[in-house]
């Protein structure tokens, strides 16, 4: 994880007029990801090309998907993004705009065929969405927005696969407020050759060697996929994403890279903005993206998404204390959390690949093969934040940051089950 200091001051994402030089990331589905330097200019731009063909349409086609429609039109393109019925899988469909706009309540609601995306009866199939927050398109660029929402009945009740309805309420219950939470979460993926489903630079059907030397590695025969790291990391800081670092992963194929700190709901709205993304640019690049959290059985690290936390009480002098009083409240509600920590973590978190048994709560310091881990630095200056290792990479992460909120903040145990937790886990609080 790399470090995380403070969260943006813009807790709130506002849209300013992009630069002229601002280039978009432009849709190629014939071939892999080719990134061409625009000498032209001054600052440096970045381009998707499609291949040279024998006939002109794939260049014709290109400068189509490159046009800046900007100087011709005050109207914009909103991508209407959305969580679908699986409850990891992002949708998203276009409408035209009729002017910039720079808050979401701005913007119309809209609506989806939702028995087409498993969340609502072919009788009654639509569903309604409700735009959040918004991001910049680094594929359309110009003043084009990502938009996240969330999906309601027509009667204006949040559908059952809305975890940020739920979220909304916890961070807005004034004990959380005067808390100001902030996230630093680590999302880790897998990167899967298309027709195989295995994962890139594996020799198809077979292995290769031991895991060691792929950890923030470099070189052709041991570093798989960072063009694609690296196209996400630019295209997150251009959408305007809290994008905080990236890095490969101990297993090869695999990759992480770091959202935050953010405060409250942002976390969760930044995250699946950068899921969407990333979703993206695998598929421009002819590559699937996977959050299976152990996407190769056998000797090879599965996928997590480690989420620091911290609350305000917690970053001040004695917040030591506070971190210990948070984590016995997590140890007393581990089932809760491990349930609503992402599908299939049961086979990633096995005590083994720098992981917890999923059986069993434990903390330690600078220990990566705990439940809850400390930093040395928190530690020694007696304040900063907590790991919790067990989300796995297909969480939902305004489920895990608003469960985190709500057990460390508004939740209270009884005082035996508080000083037998204690006991258990040697605490003195």
């Amino acid at each position: 994880m790399a470090q995380i200091l403070a969260p943006s001051t813009q807790w709130q994402m506002r849209i300013t007029k992009s630069s002229p030089h601002a280039t978009p990331i432009t849709s190629n589905p014939w071939s892999s990801l080719l990134m061409k330097q625009n000498k032209k200019t001054s600052s440096a731009k970045f381009r998707v090309l499609a291949v040279k063909s024998d006939n002109s349409t794939i260049n014709r086609l290109e400068g189509l998907l490159n046009l800046d429609i900007t100087p011709f039109t005050d109207k914009i393109i909103a991508e209407y993004i959305w969580i679908g019925g699986t409850g990891i899988d992002v949708r998203s469909k276009s409408r035209t705009i009729s002017k910039p706009v720079e808050h979401p309540s701005e913007l119309p609601k809209w609506n989806y065929d939702g028995s087409s995306t498993g969340q609502a009866p072919g009788e009654d199939s639509e569903v309604i969405l409700y735009p959040q927050a918004i991001f910049k398109d680094p594929f359309r660029g110009g003043n084009n927005i990502l938009v996240i929402c969330d999906s309601y009945t027509p009667a204006g009740e949040p559908i059952p696969t809305n975890k940020r309805h739920r979220a909304a309420e916890v961070f807005s219950n004034p004990k959380v407020i005067a808390e100001v939470p902030w996230y630093g979460i680590e999302q880790e993926y897998t990167l899967l050759q298309t027709n195989v489903k295995w994962p890139l630079g594996w020799p198809v059907g077979g292995y290769p060697g031991p895991q060691g030397p792929y950890y923030c590695s470099a070189g052709a025969d041991k570093s798989f996929g960072r063009d694609i790291s690296d196209a996400h990391y630019k295209a997150c800081l251009f959408a305007g994403i809290n994008i905080s670092g990236t890095n490969g992963e101990v297993m090869p194929g695999q990759w992480e890279y770091q959202v935050g700190p953010s405060v409250g709901i942002e976390a969760g709205d930044h995250i699946w903005a950068s899921r969407y993304i990333l979703e993206r640019i695998t598929e421009q690049a002819g590559v699937v993206l996977s959050l299976d959290p152990k996407p190769i059985e056998g000797d090879w690290n599965g996928a997590g998404c480690h989420t620091n936390y911290s609350t305000k009480s917690m970053r001040e002098d004695g917040g030591f204390e506070v971190i210990k009083k948070a984590i016995l409240n997590l140890s007393l509600r581990h089932k809760e959390h491990i349930s609503a920590y992402g599908e299939g973590n049961e086979r990633r978190l096995t005590g083994k690949h720098e992981t917890a048994s999923i059986n069993t709560f434990s903390w330690g310091v600078a220990n990566r093969g705990c439940s809850i881990r400390v930093g040395r630095d928190t530690e020694k200056n007696g304040k900063g934040y907590l790991e919790d290792r067990r989300p796995a990479s297909n969480m939902d992460p305004y489920v895990v940051t608003s469960l985190l909120a709500e057990t460390t903040l508004l939740w209270e145990p009884t005082l035996e089950a508080e000083a037998l937790a204690a006991q258990k886990l040697s605490l003195k609080v």
